[in-house]
């Protein structure tokens, strides 16, 4: 058994533990508690006209990420306990998304967390969570595309921490989060991050959310401030066949230009994806997008074409159909290029460089419950 299997089998323990711990504590608060195992699995084939870098992945390694080689995205567990007064999520993982985008060693860890109410509805959860910031998803079966922008590829998937739920009305959520850090479960230099996540629906086909991280991840070695303040505005909309999701991200860093490493540095990025369902079980969709990092604080810096130090600039267009078996499968045909600056020449293929990669994936994938909502009295 490997050490990331016993990994993952003690978080189960505890997390049973935690559970079981809350049920014995809420015996005089609760009378009914719940309790659902859910599954999903995604496989694929992709092909890429670049060369595999590290790991055999792709760059921008997240959704299918490996080049002419059948393989599973995902196969994953998700164990969940809800009652009046407490709460408990975790979710386990395993495949390529586990493996070149989770870091080591809770890369088999999806999330994990414990949660309490304190006020009427105001619930304060601790422990590993999905990341709270962006406009996509990560999952195929979370999403209109199977992959996510190049934006998403640099955000924050995972993070640690406390958070503070607060649902003050039925159209209205706020997450407020204190964090060990930037896509990281383990704090790197002992400053915490701040984050919040607000979500409103504006009738019953449209609701616009606001999020955002704030916070130095500078290794302790380096002397020099990096304060990192990331925003994120989302619309999704959808009526009859339509549905439609819109989002740009806005970042600044501290002392990050290229030139002189003492100016303040920006990147933004942006995407909008549309979906039209044409028949009952079958709909396409585009996605474009954007992302332009040109002191490459985010990215990273490379050298041009022209011999210039810079950050990377890209656009992106994204065909696709899915054919939805039934309402728990899908199956996914898309088409993706992304295209660099004219002297980025970033992507290798047959011995040439190139500043523009093709990619095509084929995703497939099924959800289902093995318990749902098993009621316990407690």
């Amino acid at each position: 058994m490997t050490l990331l299997v016993k990994r993952s089998f003690q978080v189960i323990i505890l997390m049973v533990v935690f559970i079981s711990a809350g049920q014995s504590n809420a015996q005089k608060i609760d009378t009914v508690s719940t309790f659902s195992i859910l599954g999903y699995v995604d496989a694929y084939y992709a092909h890429y006209t670049d060369t595999a870098g590290p790991g055999n992945y792709q760059k921008f390694p997240t959704v299918s990420p490996r080049n002419n080689s059948p393989s599973l995205n995902t196969a994953q567990l998700s164990f969940i306990y809800n009652a009046d007064k407490i709460r408990a999520t975790a979710v386990f993982h395993y495949g390529d998304i586990a493996s070149s985008t989770w870091s080591h060693p809770y890369n088999n860890v999806m999330e994990a967390h414990v949660g309490f109410k304190i006020y009427s509805k105001l619930w304060i959860d601790a422990g590993f969570f999905r990341g709270h910031f962006g406009t996509e998803f990560l999952l195929p079966s979370e999403n209109i595309t199977s992959s996510v922008a190049v934006g998403t590829y640099y955000e924050p998937y995972y993070e640690s921490g406390i958070r503070a739920n607060f649902d003050p009305i039925k159209k209205l959520e706020i997450n407020l989060f204190l964090l060990n850090g930037y896509n990281v479960f383990v704090d790197n230099n002992n400053k915490k991050s701040f984050g919040m996540g607000v979500t409103y629906v504006l009738n019953d086909n449209c609701g616009i959310g606001y999020t955002n991280y704030i916070g130095d991840d500078t290794p302790p070695t380096v002397s020099t401030s990096h304060l990192r303040i990331a925003q994120n505005v989302f619309l999704n909309y959808q009526r009859k066949k339509i549905k439609a999701q819109v989002g740009a991200d806005y970042f600044v860093q501290q002392n990050s230009d290229i030139a002189t490493e003492s100016k303040m540095a920006t990147m933004y990025s942006a995407l909008a994806t549309i979906r039209y369902q044409c028949v009952k079980k079958a709909g396409v969709y585009v996605r474009g997008e954007a992302f332009n990092d040109p002191d490459g604080f985010v990215s990273t810096i490379i050298t041009d074409g022209n011999g210039q130090k810079t950050g990377y600039k890209l656009y992106g267009i994204t065909l696709g159909m899915e054919y939805k078996p039934t309402a728990e499968s899908y199956v996914k045909l898309e088409g993706r290029m992304l295209q660099m600056d004219q002297n980025q020449y970033i992507f290798e293929y047959n011995g040439q460089e190139y500043n523009s990669r093709f990619e095509v994936m084929i995703n497939a994938g099924v959800t289902f419950d093995l318990l749902k909502n098993v009621k316990t009295s407690l």
